[in-house]
């Protein structure tokens, strides 16, 4: 439906163009058409692409919080309309792969940062340099503009408190201790091959302690784990009203904010993090409005509404952080390979479907 609406609205500016230079002469001479290159795409002119904007809603495939919001406050800023569907990093990458060459989305916002690297080397993200970049460091960016970090993801797990009084056990706060026989049946994790939570979680893990000793620390996991989510935003829901204990989540404190009696636990051992990007995807036909997006995130006014909405750290320097969020000096960040995780990302997958997958 979105290609067809497109053609229409194509096609009848087409006969208005007809109908007015049949009615006057002209004296200007036809422009010449636009070369098709693989150069890095130049930011539009913003007020030219918000102001009176009668395209088509810009098609957004998200892995973010609070996305109504940050739909609603775009357009009222911009003008430009927005449709998000919200999909997990591997939902995205699958329906990309499906679409090449015929893309229905135009922007991808958020999501595992393995993800995009792999996008990016596939040839499924459009380059493309945001003047607002500039203030981002480069190990937060993609040096030839295929993504540019918006935000720093922390992996961390939501407890219930009155459930874990109940089941009379202390509230874990180590990964080694969520393999403790006490937490069987009362961990939640997504599927890594969908989640880029659960994927950075498990190659963590690898990273930290190799590969032989990490898949045992998996085996021990998946004895406490019922079953594997289908989706990121599963785990923490279910441990917010009390389904299990634990839920694996980057988004806790969001479950606090809306009053559920958990404790968001930033593991002691060490803490997997990633920076959650925005990219324009090859193919759209709406790339003004997708660069204009992706300015607005990068913006600091766009950063500190996002940080608000779906609170995590800033890629951009003294954008204020929320209170209820700890600075990444508090923390004992992993120290995170993520090229080695997007080259082995189909591996790891494959492995872990092996031995766990539902």
């Amino acid at each position: 439906m979105i290609l067809n609406k497109r053609f229409l609205v194509l096609l009848m500016a087409v006969l208005m163009v007809l109908t007015l230079a049949g009615c006057q002469p002209s004296d200007e001479p036809e422009p010449a058409p636009e070369e098709d290159t693989a150069e890095v795409s130049e930011p539009e002119d913003s007020e030219e692409v918000s102001e009176g904007y009668d395209g088509e809603p810009l098609q957004i495939y998200a892995a973010y919080g609070g996305l109504d919001e940050i739909a609603q406050k775009f357009e009222e800023e911009t003008g430009i309309p927005v449709e998000m569907l919200s999909m997990s990093s591997g939902e995205v990458l699958s329906r990309m792969r499906a679409e090449e060459g015929r893309a229905l989305g135009d922007v991808w916002f958020g999501g595992g940062i393995d993800s995009f690297m792999v996008a990016a080397e596939e040839g499924l993200l459009h380059p493309y340099q945001s003047p607002e970049a500039e203030a981002i460091e480069d190990r937060f960016k993609d040096p030839e503009g295929y993504w540019t970090g918006v935000s720093i993801v922390l992996v961390t797990y939501v407890v219930n408190q009155p459930l874990a009084e109940d089941l009379d056990v202390p509230i874990p706060m180590t990964w080694e201790e969520l393999t403790d026989p006490m937490y069987e049946g009362e961990i939640s994790m997504p599927n890594p091959g969908i989640s880029g939570t659960a994927y950075t979680a498990i190659a963590s893990m690898l990273q930290i302690l190799g590969e032989e000793d990490g898949w045992a620390y998996l085996d021990a996991l998946d004895a406490n784990i019922p079953y594997y989510a289908e989706r990121g935003s599963e785990p923490p829901q279910q441990a917010s009203l009390g389904e299990v204990l634990v839920g694996i989540s980057p988004d806790g404190v969001n479950s606090q904010r809306e009053g559920y009696p958990v404790e968001v636990v930033y593991p002691e051992d060490g803490t997997p993090w990633w920076h959650s990007p925005v990219a324009i995807i090859e193919g759209t036909d709406n790339l003004e409005a997708a660069q204009k997006f992706v300015d607005w995130t990068l913006t600091e006014e766009g950063q500190a509404f996002l940080a608000e909405v779906s609170p995590r750290p800033s890629t951009r320097p003294n954008v204020p952080l929320p209170d209820d969020i700890p600075s990444l000096e508090e923390l004992n960040l992993v120290d995170y390979d993520f090229a080695w995780a997007a080259e082995e990302r189909d591996r790891i997958v494959d492995e872990w479907t092996e031995r766990f997958g539902n």
